[in-house]
Formats: C-alpha cells, sequence, structure tokens
C-alpha cells in the first residue's frame, strides 16, 4: 500500500518558521515520525514538498497512478489553490488534508479550503501528530475497502 505524503509552500521551513503556530519540528523529522507509522501499518509512504503549485500538480500526476491515497499539508495553496484541487480530484485517490496549525482560529482569510470538498478528512491543528491520524484514518479506509 503506497501512500503519497505532499507538503506544499513553505512547509520546507519547519523547525524556523514560527515555531509558537507551526512547531519546532522540522519537515524531516514529521516525515520520519509517519514512514514508521505507516511502516506499522503495512504502508509505505513517498514524500515531496514544492513551494510551486504546478510541481505539486506534476508531482500527483506522475505518482497517483502507482499510489492508493495522499496525504496533503497544502499550506496557503489550502486557500486558493483551483488546480491543485483539481489534479487531486482528478487522481481519484482518498485524499487527507493536513494542518499542523487550527485553519479555523487563525485569520480570516485562512477559514476557506478549496481542498476540504475533495478532500475524505481533514485534520487542523494537531500538530505533528495531526499527520499521523491521517495515516491511521488513510489506512483504515484503504483497508476497509478491500
Amino acid at each position: 500500500m503506497k501512500i503519497l505524503l505532499i507538503h506544499g509552500p513553505n512547509l520546507n521551513m519547519l523547525g524556523k518558521r514560527d515555531p509558537a503556530i507551526y512547531g519546532d519540528q522540522t519537515l524531516a523529522e514529521i516525515e520520519s515520525l509517519v514512514k514508521t507509522k505507516a511502516r506499522e501499518l503495512g504502508a509505505e509512504v513517498l514524500t515531496f514538498q514544492s513551494n510551486s503549485e504546478g510541481t505539486l500538480i506534476d508531482f500527483i500526476q506522475a505518482e497517483s497512478p502507482e499510489a492508493e491515497g495522499i496525504i496533503i499539508n497544502p499550506g496557503a495553496l489550502t486557500h486558493y489553490g483551483l488546480s491543485l484541487s483539481d489534479a487531486l480530484a482528478d487522481s481519484a485517490l482518498p485524499v487527507i488534508e493536513v494542518h499542523l496549525s487550527n485553519i479555523y482560529a487563525r485569520e480570516e482569510w485562512r477559514h476557506k479550503s478549496v481542498i476540504a470538498s475533495i478532500a475524505l478528512a481533514q485534520i487542523s491543528g494537531r500538530g505533528w501528530q495531526g499527520y499521523i491520524d491521517a495515516v491511521e484514518i488513510l489506512v483504515a479506509d484503504l483497508k476497509e475497502k478491500k
């Protein structure tokens, strides 16, 4: 079972970028935690990060035929990444949207997600633990459908 773990703009700066909001874990540390949990559940994870919407779309289009699900933290593309949302929908894979911070407890413009309507679930405000939750939910959903 192959899962794509995708990170959008600025997530490469985790650990340095506003730790009070995003935590002090680096992206590499979060990816390691996710891969460990996925292995425990019988899944493998392919990770990818880009600050460019087009590059994220290219990755989804190239890798989704071999994958069974997607976990994505779209970063700011959450709020306006319509092309990204379309690419996720076109993959026909179950998608879980993850946010380290609670986007609904922040600035008003962060409250809208163009990804949520195509997502199996949205996890917001649980820090790095939200990624672990996402793996558990996605793997359970995939096993249930087999």
